[in-house]
């Protein structure tokens, strides 16, 4: 079973995160040795390391294994990094993003999927984690700045509060619009008054609970 474990691992690196261009050996290191299928929930961990969205309960999903690693190798996150995550799930990005940066703060508005996140750090001594519950879709400046700022899931309207709490040099990834197409952004801090923003691909993904709508218009 070990084996056929390793096997399934091997192949989504090699056949879903490579080819969608994820070349970083930290982030590539990081997928083999973080236990994906230790955070799926138990009656999908045959489908741990399949392309898709892993449903983990209350409407929500884990992202895709190529999705992480898209966004791990855009934010090129540092050892020195404070990192605010927005949508903690059950905490699997978290684990990775923890890997990468000093701390990471991660922001959950489902209270069962932030005590799920908090038993899966905890069985793998995740320590440099501090997990909240709430909605951090407007960013969450208790604990800002950031040198990081990612959004686990999308949002109808970009978050303009939200870059406000990134440091200058400072990176978020966030995906915005709605389906079926949405764009994956990266929004650099410049200055205080100027932000540079990227559209890296093309996507769709779920939404993030209470996320601010668009204003629609009545006529």
């Amino acid at each position: 079973m070990h084996t056929d474990i390793e096997l399934a691992r091997f192949n989504m690196i090699e056949q879903q995160i490579r080819t969608w261009e994820v070349l970083d050996s930290r982030v590539l290191d990081l997928l083999k040795t973080v236990p994906r299928e230790a955070f799926v929930p138990p009656q999908y961990t045959g489908l741990a390391f399949a392309d898709l969205e892993i449903p983990i309960g209350y409407g929500q999903s884990m992202l895709s294994p190529k999705m992480e690693g898209r966004i791990l190798q855009a934010l090129d996150i540092q050892p020195s990094d404070k990192v605010l995550e927005i949508g903690t799930g059950n905490g699997y990005l978290t684990a990775l993003l923890a890997a990468m940066a000093n701390h990471v703060h991660s922001i959950e508005i489902i209270p069962q999927l932030h005590l799920t996140a908090k038993n899966n750090l905890a069985a793998h001594s995740i320590s440099n984690v501090t997990l909240e519950v709430g909605n951090g879709t407007d960013g969450w400046a208790a604990h800002g700045p950031y040198d990081v700022i990612v959004f686990g899931g999308s949002l109808p309207v970009f978050p303009a509060n939200a870059q406000e709490n990134l440091a200058i040099a400072g990176r978020m990834f966030v995906v915005t619009g709605e389906a079926p197409v949405m764009e994956a952004m990266m929004i650099r801090r410049i200055s205080a008054e100027h932000f540079k923003r990227d559209m890296l691909f093309e996507t769709s993904l779920p939404t993030l609970n209470q996320a601010p709508q668009p204003e629609r218009f009545s006529f």
